[in-house]
């Protein structure tokens, strides 16, 4: 990452960012995690015109997935939906990780938002975020007039691994063809294994995600039975054949995200298969920038996930 290029107001909190191997101990790096994370949200103006409950439902293989469901405080009947998947190299995270950005959700767009605690890898690799994830999306489509929800107007989005499983969600869905998505919003989705880019060799700084831990979430995610088959597209979207009648499209990631490559790429196919696409490359941004509170650029490119996406459910 060249650091030059970092946006200025962003580098003053990178520099107190921490250099941590996640990898040391996985277990103990999601209890920090969660911890820092509650420590920051703490820190914030609470978000009081948003409710949240949370719920299990039941998947395929006979497991069951916890999902936190946030409406507007005040009634407003019959609302459209975003199923949010949040991120952390299909590692790390959880919904509580991600109470602040959906709260900000809810308010901004003004929708019903279910957020998926999917099992994560390596403990549980690939199928297991995808099938939590198309099973907590099938609830909402069949139990929409129950939560109401509006399900023809059901949108899916992420962050990172997040935006990478909802790229493969609405790929999954198009092919199963049991709930019609208007609309993905994709926080700079990890959606290529290949790391073959010139951006996925551009960043090594271990206060950011880098190329190690691109490698290794991504063998944690595939796991080890996988290593004899080829990659999936619900798993790494970038493999997909085919992107024609995805739902239009909104995605931006930052100019100093190893992401911004296959990011690019795939903006660009999407739209020659004639996706409805808006990318953006938000100059001086690093991975996950979009979520410090208080950074100018980033409150602008959160108001561009969220104006877009109001657009799309209430078109």
């Amino acid at each position: 990452m060249d650091l030059s290029r970092v946006d200025q107001e962003l580098m003053s909190y990178l520099e107190k960012f921490p250099e941590i191997n996640i990898w040391d101990d996985l277990p103990a790096t999601r209890v920090l995690s969660l911890e820092i994370m509650r420590k920051r949200i703490a820190k914030l103006t609470p978000i009081h015109d948003v409710k949240s409950e949370d719920l299990v439902v039941p998947t395929k293989d006979g497991s069951a997935v916890k999902v936190r469901l946030y409406r507007p405080s005040k009634d407003f009947g019959v609302l459209p939906a975003l199923l949010w998947l949040h991120g952390g190299g299909y590692c790390l995270g959880g919904v509580e990780h991600d109470d602040q950005i959906v709260g900000q959700i809810v308010q901004a767009v003004g929708c019903i938002v279910l957020s998926v605690d999917y099992r994560l890898a390596p403990e549980f690799p690939f199928p297991a975020a995808l099938n939590d994830s198309y099973a907590a999306l099938l609830w909402l489509f069949k139990n929409a007039s129950k939560v109401g929800v509006d399900d023809k107007r059901i949108a899916i989005g992420g962050a990172s691994a997040g935006g990478g499983l909802a790229a493969g969600l609405a790929l999954a869905a198009r092919d199963r063809g049991e709930v019609n998505l208007i609309f993905q919003l994709l926080f700079c989705p990890m959606i290529d294994d290949r790391n073959v880019t010139p951006s996925s060799f551009s960043i090594t700084d271990t206060r950011v995600w880098n190329r190690d831990c691109n490698l290794r979430g991504w063998s944690a995610y595939l796991g080890e039975k996988q290593s004899n088959k080829p990659v999936s597209p619900y798993a790494a979207a970038a493999r997909a054949e085919s992107l024609e009648s995805l739902p239009a499209t909104y995605m931006a990631v930052g100019s100093e995200d190893l992401f911004v490559d296959e990011n690019r790429i795939y903006a660009e196919r999407l739209k020659e298969a004639g996706v409805t696409v808006d990318f953006s490359i938000i100059q001086g941004g690093f991975h996950g920038f979009e979520f410090i509170p208080q950074a100018q650029l980033s409150k602008e490119t959160r108001h561009g996930y969220f104006s877009a996406l109001k657009k799309a459910l209430f078109k």
